[in-house]
């Protein structure tokens, strides 16, 4: 068995020598012959690395806003779309009626919260001469930290007493702080909002920026503040959500139950209709959200096996040239007893090297490629899984296999005498 194992292992290293021979006697023909492996496993890997390094993000942001976190919307979320004309017609704003409603009858939430903002609108956030970049402005009521996984960082948030007063205070997020506030404490401070005056009682806790968006520029307003202020907003759109967290996790889909019993009690939809409104969850969001990223990978790895099968065709061409050229050496070497099998062995060796340097170097300017993304200004949080290297060096390898099975059997098959003859 020893003498076996020995024999192979002489045999195989013998034959990885021939290789490295033959790929250093052609290297321009070898570097193009493996162009289209290096293509074909650099664009698995950047895209796999770009679109887990997204998925990654995007659910963790989502998470990170409440993972049992149930939203109650006007309309559906879609991605790259609007609501119809139909639904902009028959669909009655939320309000803040419903929250309360809602509030009342559903005993299981640990809080039900409703917003309203200002998201395109030009804002005005100034401490003296210091004034905040363009933020978004939110109503909200007193519990938007426990409804949206937000806390405050420093002060405290609005009372119950001062939302139903709409108070004159508001709560800003941590780049408004940065902004207006740079090295002094803001809390009992006056800022003006679009010329109004308000006083600072908190700080949210950061975020983080999303993809260019940052969570953390905003101005938080009792709901009935909001409404004084941007009226027409209120009564264009109403309620952008209302969000509703259950106390235990399993009450999730109670939760919806409920809420969708109190919304279309409400707004008196028939027992034969559909809602006219929406629900969504983070579960919902992220599989949506995969189900466009899995068409993006699978759309990359169809073009990916493209270039695989041109480059595993090279490597068959280039075989088969290089059988033709060392036609006497393979008669040489059966001559001298060299069975079919060490010819096999000799000229798929040759070929698996060849594509699994492809393969090698493919994986080399994916990572690059998810390197470079990772560098751009608006950072994409690319990560090279380490399944998709292996996958990627396992499929070079068999294309080095299937494509060099051929050249090889028919080097195998030449006859000694025919190939000493050979000029």
């Amino acid at each position: 068995m020893n003498r076996l194992i020995e024999t192979f292992r002489r045999g195989f290293t013998e034959n990885v020598r021939f290789a490295f021979t033959a790929l250093r006697e052609h290297k321009l023909r070898s570097g193009l012959t493996i162009l289209g492996i290096v293509v074909g496993v650099a664009t698995v890997i950047a895209m796999v690395s770009i679109v887990t390094g997204f998925n990654n993000n995007v659910i963790g942001n989502l998470q990170a806003f409440g993972a049992n976190r149930i939203e109650f919307q006007k309309y559906e979320d879609r991605f790259g779309g609007g609501p119809s004309a139909d639904e902009v017609k028959h669909r009655p704003n939320l309000t803040m009626d419903d929250v309360k409603a809602m509030r009342d009858q559903m005993p299981d939430a640990a809080a039900v919260s409703g917003l309203v903002g200002t998201f395109d609108a030009e804002i005005h956030v100034k401490n003296g001469s210091l004034e905040a970049n363009n933020p978004y402005v939110l109503g909200v009521d007193q519990q938007y930290p426990e409804a949206t996984a937000y806390t405050v960082g420093h002060g405290r948030f609005f009372t119950p007493l001062e939302v139903d007063h709409s108070a004159l205070e508001t709560v800003i997020g941590s780049d408004v702080k940065d902004a207006i506030f740079p090295s002094e404490d803001p809390i009992g401070k006056v800022i003006t909002l679009n010329g109004l005056r308000y006083q600072v009682i908190g700080v949210l806790e950061k975020k983080g920026e999303q993809f260019g968006w940052s969570p953390d520029n905003k101005v938080l307003l009792p709901y009935g503040t909001f409404e004084k202020q941007f009226g027409f907003v209120v009564r264009k759109d109403g309620l952008s959500n209302i969000s509703v967290v259950p106390k235990r996790t399993e009450d999730i889909e109670k939760m919806i139950e409920q809420g969708t019993a109190v919304l279309r009690a409400r707004r008196r939809v028939p027992f034969d209709q559909p809602n006219n409104f929406a629900i969504s969850t983070p579960d919902q969001l992220i599989g949506q959200f995969r189900s466009i990223t899995g068409g993006i990978t699978g759309a990359m790895i169809l073009i990916a096996l493209i270039s695989l099968l041109i480059g595993g065709v090279g490597v068959m061409n280039i075989m088969l040239v290089s059988v033709t050229q060392r036609t006497r050496e393979i008669g040489i070497r059966k001559a001298v007893g060299a069975f079919r099998r060490d010819i096999i062995g000799q000229f798929l060796t040759e070929a698996v090297t060849l594509s699994t340097l492809g393969g090698v170097v493919g994986v080399l300017v994916g990572g690059g490629l998810a390197a470079l993304v990772r560098a751009l200004p608006i950072s994409l949080p690319a990560a090279v899984p380490v399944w998709s290297v292996v996958v990627g060096l396992v499929v070079s390898m068999s294309v080095g296999i299937f494509f060099g099975a051929y050249p090889a059997v028919k080097a195998s098959r030449l006859d000694p005498i025919e190939s000493l003859r050979y000029e």
